[in-house]
């Protein structure tokens, strides 16, 4: 697991605000308690949002997104863990710019997202690829180019609520520590509240959700492991 400091490669791949991305490589190590939630053959482990049937399509062992069919998530839900995921993003038109440039997001418990967008090569703001939604930019863009596997680690500990009022009174809020293709972008954020789109904060676990924003976007190599209070 990288602990956020660069080692030599690193420091030779960074400049500014940007990050040449290495090839796709998992950041943290899976244990047996993990559960593979995307391994290349089937829908198993998810349903599609608000009861529709999962409109996806797997091909070659890669999860697709096909537009317009709605979002997925997990069949069970999650409080506190840590995954790992892999993304590929189309080449689109010069032309498409800003956040129609292949856009989709991670959303954790439902409630906070990790944003997926073909961000390479820009200044990082709080709504490219890997930002927490609308709330904080990556510390550096480590984005790769279209058409290359990249990936998210993502280490999350979800809010804490007050047992005997829990619908009114939040003890500590949650946080999150993100690399993108191994790279350091988040860590340990305190996040205050949902982001964007996201369901209201609650002291229920929750699943973990994958967007569809009507562009075509791959996905493979999911897991996910529950970590101990």
């Amino acid at each position: 697991m990288h602990e956020g400091k660069a080692n030599v490669e690193d420091n030779e791949r960074l400049w500014k605000d940007y990050a040449e991305p290495p090839e796709v490589k998992i950041t943290l190590n899976k244990s047996n308690s993990a559960v593979m939630l995307f391994d290349g053959s089937d829908f198993s482990h998810w349903i599609g949002e608000n009861q529709k049937p999962i409109g996806w399509e797997i091909e070659d062992g890669v999860m697709k997104i096909v537009p317009g069919t709605g979002s997925i998530m997990t069949r069970d839900n999650y409080r506190d863990f840590k995954m790992h995921l892999e993304f590929k993003l189309p080449q689109l038109d010069a032309g498409v710019s800003g956040q129609y440039r292949a856009n989709s997001g991670v959303y954790i418990q439902r409630r906070y997202e990790v944003q997926i967008l073909d961000s390479y090569g820009l200044e990082p703001q709080d709504n490219d690829c890997g930002a927490i939604y609308m709330f904080k930019a990556p510390d550096t863009n480590a984005c790769a180019r279209p058409n290359e596997w990249q990936s998210y680690d993502i280490i999350f500990r979800a809010a804490r609520f007050d047992s005997q009022d829990p619908y009114v009174k939040k003890l500590e809020n949650a946080k999150i520590t993100v690399w993108h293709n191994g790279i350091l972008i988040h860590r340990n954020v305190t996040i205050p509240n949902k982001t964007g789109a996201g369901q209201i904060e609650g002291p229920d676990p929750g699943p973990i959700l994958l967007q569809d924003h009507s562009n075509e976007i791959w996905f493979r190599n999911i897991w996910i492991e529950p970590l101990q209070n």
